[in-house]
């Protein structure tokens, strides 16, 4: 493409939006329904329906999908040329002649050392070279059934025009009030995409990984707003019959979720990257490695964006542009099912096929999608930038590549952080979830909502915009549809509709949707809330700065894997953070650098306050929880003595689940969620980054692990018993003050008492061997005996 004609594109483009959004700054202008107009069942109007089969099938304006931006797709033969350029590529063929040979010389030394071969040297070097090249051939049919696997087939353009009608209808019917999409982000994307269709070069799509539906929302849209569609990058266990065959031909391709040491694999899973990349292919892939089944963005996964990074630092192809994506649903299909698994229940099979042909689904009306695309940028220029920024850094030096990537991936989620869209079920969520009490009313809980909206926008967040609905109408559509989550009391003996949490476990997936625009300040105010819950006078309920920023600190760095920080460093974010929160009245720091409720949070009942606190105590929860458990890891044996135990690390998170559920169900825990295994998982993670616990890796009969007590901190006993004292404990209690008081726990001896003695429980379970330590004490046994 000439660059005057990609100028002339960019210029009607940009003319185009003016006229359709003269007024930017009104935040009601520029947002479109984009499925506004599609009829959605065909019993509502069948001719309607109809024209638009029609419309699809011939191909008519957009539908044909014949002048996209970016370089062509859906030709015949194309994944055969993909195919042929992976398989023939150098670094393939080395792999093969390396392996190969390797091979072809184990193989004559087996049979060197069985002294059965009676062949010269040189018949010998023939028999070498014979075997070497069977096994190339080998090796060959292998890559191939590897690159069969992996390439898509994005080679029938009609197939892609059917299964957009189908993912059309599919969409309307399940979200009722439409697809919504910010038409300016849309017009940035486009301006990028001329420009890197010019180049050659690929838009990298990154999204936030909520839901199966996520695939079909991006492709669609990039279908119907005329881009190139992506290539997706999927999880084998998506290969299915008939649906792995269907998605493939829309552009996934799949991938193991471990490679571990197989070379040929990972080279052509490599080339395959690299040659996409080099020829201007666009790219999908989640950065959180898999669906958020906490509502919250995940740490970054980055194992095909580590391809992309290192290629790109090889020079392997020019440059592409990194886009962060959010997608916000009103309601989540896999919910119940993600609760079911957060709470240690065996995983419910699923697929995005069952999704697609569940008529039972089909029938429900779940709000609105809004699809928010921050601003792309290259990836070069990133890199550049972060080379200057850093100095002197070795590109060669994995260490120093690590640090990179680690960097670019969170700079994504708080890309996506930046754009994502507060769903209405977000703030109705959250507001039930973070008021005290049993329920609300209707009044109240619209107060609130409109409270949080005000409150999300001015730190300049997002939330849906509904034109001209009211909150009123807002809060009751999202109660309609959330009806399984949120129950209602009303009749005669009510004097207004008071609506409660039925499922707070499940509700909670919403309201940790808003945690970012909080986590800061909620980390704060639970610092804070150490001396708040001691009581007694305004003096008595303060703290100086110093001590609470050391509280922030510690507390920042012990959640480090569940929330994801602003940028700038605990000191710079406490004192931002201390200013908003002092700006809006919820706390003040006086001149002698002490810090304490303000006088208007007092006198409203501490409403702000305790929503901030609410927003953070299910994680500080599942924290405490985990660190009470490591008590379990230190039981007494049959004879009276101690010392630590290994215990398998999963066998031990479900124990863990155990002990939470009871210390809900007795009232040692505020929070059910607080025993979600994601949670408890990290918990677990960050002490041993800490050196709390030990971890060692076993790779049979299955890789699995084992965890134990470091012994700085195995705990001390009392005619037997486990007694609250050693670092142990002392960690136990530095996060137990962060803690929501409750009825249960104002008595700290009674409470230490009861938990430990259930941890006592636990550790005589853990004495057990499981059945990968059966299998592990076997095998050393075997290996004793061969010695």
């Amino acid at each position: 493409m000439s660059s005057s004609k990609t100028e002339k594109q960019l210029k009607e483009l940009m003319d185009a939006y003016q006229q359709a959004s003269p007024d930017k700054e009104d935040n009601y202008k520029g947002h479109r329904n984009v499925v506004e107009k599609e009829p959605r069942r065909i019993r509502e109007d069948p001719v309607a329906f109809m024209l638009n089969v029609g419309l699809y099938y011939q191909g008519t304006g957009w539908r044909g999908y014949n002048d996209y931006v970016g370089n062509k797709v859906y030709y015949p033969e194309f994944s055969s040329k993909m195919k042929a350029m992976v398989l023939g590529s150098k670094q393939v063929q080395d792999v093969i002649d390396l392996l190969a040979e390797r091979q072809a010389k184990r193989l004559q030394e087996a049979q060197d050392a069985k002294k059965v071969s009676k062949l010269s040297d040189k018949e010998k070097g023939k028999l070498h070279r014979r075997q070497q090249r069977a096994l190339r051939r080998e090796l060959q049919a292998v890559a191939k059934g590897i690159a069969d696997k992996c390439v898509a087939k994005m080679d029938d353009i009609r197939f892609i025009r059917f299964f957009a009608f189908l993912i059309n209808n599919v969409l309307v019917r399940l979200y009722h009030q439409g697809i919504h999409i910010k038409e300016s982000e849309w017009v940035e994307l486009k301006r990028v995409a001329l420009m890197a269709q010019e180049k050659k070069q690929s838009l990298i799509l990154l999204p936030s990984h909520k839901s199966h539906i996520d695939y079909l929302v991006v492709s669609y849209l990039m279908f119907r707003l005329g881009f190139q569609i992506p290539h997706i990058v999927a999880g084998d266990n998506l290969d299915m019959p008939v649906v792995g065959t269907v998605l493939k031909n829309a552009g996934a391709f799949y991938i193991r979720r471990e490679w571990g040491d197989d070379l040929l694999y990972k080279t052509i899973l490599e080339e395959y990257t690299v040659k996409l990349l080099s020829e201007g292919m666009n790219f999908e892939c989640f950065v959180e490695g898999t669906r958020s089944r906490l509502g919250k963005l995940l740490q970054p996964k980055l194992g095909i964006v580590k391809i992309m990074l290192e290629a790109l630092i090889n020079n392997r192809f020019s440059d592409c542009y990194i886009v962060p994506i959010s997608i916000g649903y009103d309601k989540i299909i896999e919910t119940s099912t993600y609760a079911n698994e957060l709470l240690g229940n065996p995983k419910e099979k699923e697929s995005l096929w069952g999704v697609i042909t569940n008529t039972r689904l089909l029938q429900l009306k779940w709000g609105r999608v809004d699809v928010r695309v921050s601003k792309p940028y290259s990836l070069r220029g990133w890199l550049d930038e972060q080379l200057k920024e850093r100095g002197t850094m070795d590109l060669n030096d994995q260490t120093q590549k690590a640090i990179l990537l680690k960097s670019l991936g969170y700079r994504v989620l708080s890309d996506i952080n930046n754009v994502c869209v507060v769903m209405p079920s977000a703030l109705v969520g959250t507001v039930i979830l973070t008021l005290r009490g049993r329920g609300v009313g209707r009044s109240e809980l619209i107060r609130r909502v409109d409270w949080l909206t005000r409150i999300i926008r001015a730190k300049g967040g997002n939330v849906s915009e509904f034109h001209e609905m009211s909150t009123g109408d807002i809060v009751d559509r999202t109660i309609q549809i959330h009806k399984d989550l949120i129950g209602e009391h009303k009749g005669k003996d009510i004097l207004e509709p008071t609506f409660y949490g039925i499922n707070p476990f499940e509700l909670s997936y919403y309201r940790n949707q808003v945690i970012h625009m909080f986590v800061e300040e909620a980390i704060v105010c639970a610092a804070l809330y150490t001396v708040v819950k001691i009581g007694g006078g305004k003096a008595m309920q303060r703290m100086k700065y110093t001590d609470l920023l050391q509280e922030v600190s510690f507390m920042s760095s012990l959640l480090k894997l569940d929330m994801i920080y602003k940028p700038g460093g605990v000191e710079n974010n406490t004192r931002r953070t201390v200013q908003w929160l002092v700006d809006n009245q919820v706390i003040e720091l006086d001149s002698d650098g002490y810090v304490g409720l303000s006088d208007h949070e007092r006198q409203c009942g501490r409403e702000n306050y305790d929503f901030l606190c609410f927003m953070i105590w299910p994680y500080i929860e599942s924290y405490w929880l985990a660190c009470v458990s490591l008590f379990s890891l230190a039981p007494p044996s049959k004879n009276g003595s101690h010392g630590p135990v290994w215990v398998d690390n999963k066998l031990f998170e479900a124990r863990t689940q155990a002990l939470g559920k009871t210390l809900y169900y007795q009232g040692d825990l505020s929070y059910l969620e607080a025993v979600n295994k994601e949670t408890l998982s990290n918990a677990l993670i960050r002490f041993q980054d800490q050196g709390i616990i030990v971890k060692r890796r076993h790779a049979t009969p299955k890789s699995w692990s084992e965890i134990t007590l470091h012994e700085d901190y195995y705990p001390q006993r009392q005619n037997g018993m486990l007694v609250p004292s050693g670092h142990l404990w002392e960690l136990v209690e530095r996060i137990g003050k962060f803690r929501r008081e409750g009825k249960n726990r104002r008595d700290n001896a009674t409470v230490s008492t009861r938990v430990l003695r259930l941890a006592n429980l636990l550790g005589e379970d853990n004495l057990q061997p499981t059945a990968n330590q059966k299998n592990l004490s076997k095998k050393l046994n075997q290996d004793k005996a061969k010695l």
